[in-house]
């Protein structure tokens, strides 16, 4: 079974639908359990669908009031849960091959507004200067209150090249901010890399795509040609990484630990939902590639030193392979605490052009740690100068009916502890009142991707404990 992830909430198209969903593909939409039906409930539904049709002001058609029935009590269950119609479907389909229209943000809702997970890197929304944390309150000249998300989603829609004004509150502003937003098609390069300094090499995974664990071994073999022989260590930067697909995540992990290491298993109440997915070829190949790209890397890349730079914008795939190399004893992780996804989505096609995405399970790191509602926590905390508030920041925890952590504090990693106390501000190169400009990862104004570095060059830091 093909095991996916997918972002969080619906994003406009630029908007993609859910930021970090952890989706299973595909799934048998004929294995119906028997159940016993709630007669007097279905009774009260058949009444009020009845009342509806023939006393609403306006007629309605029963394919719309069924399928609010529908999205409304799949929406109940927890945040990634959702129907989906045959547009939403189709780009999710789409955007696991990396290519989708819109604005590029992600959004949920929060007491009636949008409210913005995460810009995504180099995508309209992002250039625009669009924030996480951000509420939207308009769009146009229509307010965003009274709408439901799939309405304001459609909103957001509509052909590139095409603007749209967002009228949004920020924090620390003293009036609503009118942001002009160009519609386009984006394209997600799933992998960046560049030689930082004579031995250390960054690569960055921006989300995890069908090539992304391809991708990231040529970034491997490119670097280790640049610097004319081995590395001297390597930063994976899964910074601002909302997910994507299990199989790459898998792959990413197998690059860098023994073959046959687990990576993460899951837990659910069916038996095709209780899976233990180890660094081997079955589990990161898809059907269309047989070839194990994996074997194309030199074999030092398994003991070369390995940090890991996470924050509150890595999700689910990003967390997965962050909690794995963290508990094989494989990388360092540094940054701040990731977002907390850490449950997975089944999508079972209907047959009719929509698709039903159900969480069906729990994953667990190979420790047996759940991520749910916690995330990863870095084993040195350093934060990022130019970065937003951390208070700001949406997070599974703030999300409404999100589902809990089943698992006892503390939650015990296997290296060292994260520090206690973040790391102090005072060290941070930047002067007071002078106007911060926001960090380009991979910049030489990177501070955590710097700190990295010193890591592995074994120079203490500020972070450390």
């Amino acid at each position: 079974m093909r095991v996916k992830f997918q972002r969080l909430g619906l994003i406009a198209f630029g908007v993609i639908i859910g930021v970090m969903l952890t989706l299973n593909f595909p799934a048998i939409a004929d294995k119906v359990q028997p159940i016993h039906l709630p007669i007097d409930e279905l009774h009260t539904f058949a009444k009020v669908f009845g009342k509806i049709k023939s006393d609403y002001v306006e007629p309605v058609s029963d394919k719309k009031l069924i399928n609010a029935a529908i999205t409304g009590m799949v929406s109940g269950l927890d945040p990634h849960s959702a129907f989906l119609n045959r547009q939403e479907y189709r780009a999710l389909q789409v955007d696991t091959h990396g290519e989708f229209g819109g604005l590029g943000i992600e959004v949920t809702m929060d007491e009636g507004l949008l409210k913005v997970i995460s810009p995504i890197e180099d995508s309209p929304a992002y250039k625009a200067g669009i924030k996480s944390g951000d509420l939207i309150i308009k769009l146009n000249d229509t307010p965003v209150k009274g709408l439901t998300l799939e309405d304001a989603v459609k909103l957001m829609r509509g052909k590139p090249n095409t603007k749209i004004i967002l009228t949004l509150l920020r924090k620390g502003a003293n009036k609503p901010l009118v942001i002009p937003v160009t519609r386009a098609i984006i394209k997600v390069k799933s992998v960046k890399y560049k030689l930082v300094k004579p031995g250390f090499g960054w690569i960055h995974i921006t989300e995890f795509q069908e090539r992304t664990p391809e991708s990231m071994v040529h970034a491997i073999n490119a670097l280790y040609k640049q610097n004319k022989g081995p590395l001297k260590g390597i930063v994976l930067d899964l910074r601002n990484d909302p997910g994507g697909l299990l199989n790459s995540a898998v792959g990413v992990v197998s690059a860098f630990v023994k073959p046959g290491a687990l990576v993460v298993y899951t837990k659910g109440r069916t038996p095709d939902s209780n899976m233990h997915l180890t660094a081997s070829p079955q589990y990161y190949l898809d059907q269309s590639n047989e070839n194990d790209y994996i074997k194309d890397l030199p074999a030092s890349v398994k003991q070369v030193p390995l940090v890991v730079l996470i924050n509150g914008g890595s999700a689910s795939a990003s967390e997965i392979v962050a909690g794995a190399l963290q508990d094989q004893n494989r990388a360092t992780i540094m940054g701040t605490q990731s977002f907390g996804k850490g449950s997975v989505q089944t999508v079972i096609p209907l047959g009719n052009g929509t698709a039903l995405k159900l969480t069906t399970a729990r994953y667990y790191t190979p420790s047996g740690r759940s991520i749910q509602d916690r995330g990863i926590t870095p084993n040195i905390v350093v934060h990022d100068p130019n970065g937003e508030d951390g208070n700001l920041l949406v997070k599974e925890v703030d999300l409404p009916h999100h589902l809990h952590n089943d698992t006892p504090e503390p939650l015990g990693a296997t290296l060292s502890p994260a520090p206690s106390k973040p790391v102090n501000k005072t060290s941070f190169p930047h002067k007071k009142g002078k106007k911060i400009k926001p960090t380009i990862f991979g910049s030489a104004n990177d501070y955590q991707l710097k700190e990295a570095i010193k890591v592995m060059q074994g120079i203490h830091i500020a972070g450390e404990k």
